[in-house]
């Protein structure tokens, strides 16, 4: 009943873009991906990295993982919104606490074909050097493939595919799911149903809080639901956070 959604049973596309705050919250972006991947792998999911921008000096900008697995989207719904962290700083050279933001979006993965009007001429599909680590250049061919949808702005880009073409085979189908979530949310929006945690996303409205200092505490927002178990949940342990939300959800 909890998993009732018309593609809670598929796999899911995970993005996670650090917020403001330089390094401190690419760090934290970068802490995220690796909850994540240990929750998927605890479900025995597949875990691929479609795309990835490293921070300047440590963690992540941003990055799009593809989760493979039965009922990846159903559980993993939950998470979308703003994560806050607050913390001591391993940064900070004078171990002050600091606040940091980032975002997580969670989309289906959708194998059977969309009813999509998409237009070959709507498209503009740029070909460039994949990035490793640091900014440097993975291989010395223009393999990496960013797509645009013109009339939304809507973008999917992939670069760790073996191929120009499997580059733009994979951001295309990230891009169809895009447009077809936008699509959802705008209907959804003019019937007045939309789900609240599908608002946009802005700092401030944070969906959970992992606070490491002066105590432990990860608490979600929307459910009230809390842990002082702050390293448990930062190693994947998420599965009460989850079905505390769906059961939410369900008596909403």
């Amino acid at each position: 009943m909890l998993l009732g959604g018309p593609f809670d049973k598929n796999s899911t596309i995970l993005s996670i873009n650090s917020g403001a705050g330089g390094t401190e919250s690419c760090d934290w972006a970068g802490m995220l991906s690796r909850m994540y991947s240990r929750f998927a792998e605890s479900h025995g999911y597949s875990v691929k990295t479609i795309d990835i921008l490293s921070g300047e000096e440590a963690g992540i900008k941003n990055v799009t993982l593809l989760i493979e697995g039965p009922y990846a989207f159903g559980y993993l719904k939950a998470e979308r919104g703003v994560h806050r962290l607050v913390r001591i700083s391993p940064f900070d050279a004078n171990k002050r606490r600091h606040t940091s933001f980032a975002s997580v979006d969670v989309i289906p993965e959708i194998e059977e074909e969309l009813d999509l009007q998409i237009q070959e001429s709507d498209l503009r599909v740029d070909v460039f050097r994949a990035k490793g680590a640091g900014g440097q250049s993975v291989n010395t061919t223009d393999s990496a493939v960013r797509i645009t949808h013109l009339p939304s702005g809507i973008v999917a880009q992939c670069q760790n595919e073996r191929s120009q073409h499997q580059n733009k085979q994979t951001a295309l189908k990230i891009l169809k799911a895009r447009i077809y979530e936008a699509q959802q949310a705008k209907k959804a929006e003019e019937l007045k149903q939309q789900d609240s945690d599908k608002k946009k996303i802005e700092w401030g409205s944070q969906i959970r809080s992992y606070v490491l200092h002066p105590y432990n505490l990860v608490k979600d927002h929307r459910t009230d639901f809390e842990t002082g178990d702050s390293q448990k949940v930062l190693d994947g342990g998420l599965d009460d956070f989850i079905e505390a939300y769906l059961k939410f959800s369900a008596n909403k």
